[in-house]
């Protein structure tokens, strides 16, 4: 696997208020915030009129490193482990300090540049070696590392090709899947790049990589300064889930990678270093401005449970499609997701109706493990999601003899199937699609009988349903 632009005590809060769509929005002084226009884009100061106190939230970044003495993480970095030996608070790549950057450098310091989330605190597991290559053992172990140290946030700024019709291109790695699905049953919000097609056999690619395409995680594709995609960004009707400026970003670079261009001004940032960093492209340099978005929602709100924070951050973002994306339609599209993430308008919505936080999840049967449900009746109300939460799985265990009853109600117009299986044998009954179900099932004998509650058309909506045992 290889990063995605590799291949290339609480705080009181102050008001949170919709400051530059009424022309008072918060500026930083930092100096080179005038060129870093994905925060305008993004309207990462506008809901407020001056900087806030913020609750600190923990926020993981799984890469290269970090430059650890740069100025800019002063304060901001909680801990740092590394995975494939070195040193973590060095980044000999660059990667993982311009990363993050994004997320935490310290704003309105009256140097370098601002960072998106200023309460976030950056947890450094470094799973990358010298050349940049990423060992998903590694990975594995720093993402479970960090769900241990207490992340609210997990930043994936890394992808491995994923190509359905070919294993011998295809880089799903269990290992992978089992730490994200471990972060993911912690509550934790991960968040990675979609992945370049310029690391797949062509560009644009047709697939979001590995990690974006694993249940639970928000893939986040790339857009330039104008709000189309670049051709570089890989498409995915199902898995790219939103999009952010992955072009010509300036952020944070390694002071020791910088200074072999000692005529350069702005050393420690990527305006000084070499190659692609200087030119600020890639998936992985959209990824950490989502994942500084959901630090900020945490802040705000820490009682927001992770699928609360990922439906905030698709349903607030600002659909490119209608505007900039010529290649993009209105509404979710394959290769800008829900569209660009919107800062300011993701605070609003915490002021609005959400949906309810699904205790739970993440149940998704094979891939992660089903919910057990006890007693001999009972009512289940939790909510699915096309893209990021179409099956759920509730187990229950029966006698032989024993009749299991089953009532689903869910939204209406969506297309929904409910089935009863017995684990890893065959289906005991399957109905018919459409939103409101019911199965009378007999079992065969003893053990532990699932209930799949599938969401068959696109969409998203609550459900309910009802069990009784006799």
């Amino acid at each position: 696997m290889r990063f995605a632009a590799l291949a290339l005590a609480a705080l009181a809060l102050a008001p949170v208020a919709s400051g530059a769509r009424a022309g008072v929005a918060f500026a930083p002084n930092d100096p080179l915030f005038p060129r870093q226009y994905y925060l305008a884009q993004d309207h990462a100061f506008d809901a407020w009129p001056a900087l806030p106190a913020l609750r600190p939230v923990l926020v993981a970044v799984v890469d290269s490193g970090i430059d650890g003495g740069h100025p800019e993480f002063k304060g901001r970095i909680a801990a740092a482990k590394t995975f494939v030996g070195g040193r973590a608070l060095v980044d000999s790549v660059g990667h993982g300090t311009f990363v993050a950057g994004e997320i935490a450098a310290l704003t309105n310091n009256r140097i370098g540049m601002a960072g998106m989330a200023p309460s976030a605190r950056l947890l450094v597991a470094k799973a990358a070696y010298a050349d940049g290559s990423v060992s998903t053992h590694a990975e594995a172990q720093g993402i479970r590392w960090a769900v241990d140290r207490g992340a609210r946030v997990i930043n994936l700024s890394l992808a491995g090709v994923r190509a359905p019709a070919s294993r011998a291109v295809d880089t799903y790695s269990a290992e992978e899947a089992a730490a994200v699905a471990y972060a993911t049953a912690q509550g934790v919000v991960v968040i990675a790049a979609v992945g370049n097609g310029d690391d797949a056999p062509s560009a644009p690619w047709p697939y979001a990589s590995w990690p974006s395409a694993l249940p639970h995680v928000l893939g986040v594709a790339a857009l330039n300064r104008v709000g189309a995609v670049p051709r570089f960004s890989d498409r995915d009707p199902v898995f790219v889930d939103l999009s952010a400026p992955g072009d010509e970003i300036v952020s944070t670079f390694p002071r020791a990678l910088t200074r072999k261009r000692r005529g350069c001004l702005d050393q420690g940032y990527s305006d000084c270093a070499d190659g692609f960093f200087r030119a600020g492209a890639g998936t992985s340099f959209a990824a950490p401005q989502a994942s500084a978005t959901a630090a900020i929602l945490l802040a705000l709100h820490p009682e927001l449970s992770a699928d609360q924070v990922v439906w905030i951050l698709e349903h607030s973002a600002d659909d490119v499609g209608a505007s900039a994306c010529a290649d993009c339609r209105s509404g979710r599209d394959a290769l800008s997701g829900w569209g660009r993430v919107d800062v300011s308008r993701a605070i609003a919505m915490l002021d609005g109706q959400l949906p309810p936080a699904d205790a739970r999840e993440p149940n998704d049967g094979a891939t992660i493990a089903a919910a057990r449900v006890y007693g001999r009746t009972g009512l289940i109300a939790a909510t699915l999601d096309y893209w990021d939460d179409p099956l759920d799985v509730y187990s229950v265990f029966m006698r032989a003899g024993e009749q299991l009853s089953v009532r689903l109600d869910g939204t209406p117009g969506t297309e929904t199937a409910l089935q009863v299986t017995r684990r890893r044998t065959i289906t005991v009954r399957a109905a018919e699609t459409g939103a409101v179900h019911a199965l009378d099932v007999v079992v065969p004998a003893d053990g532990w009988y699932d209930v799949r509650v599938r969401l068959d058309t696109e969409g998203y909506g609550g459900y309910t349903l009802r069990f009784f045992k006799s």
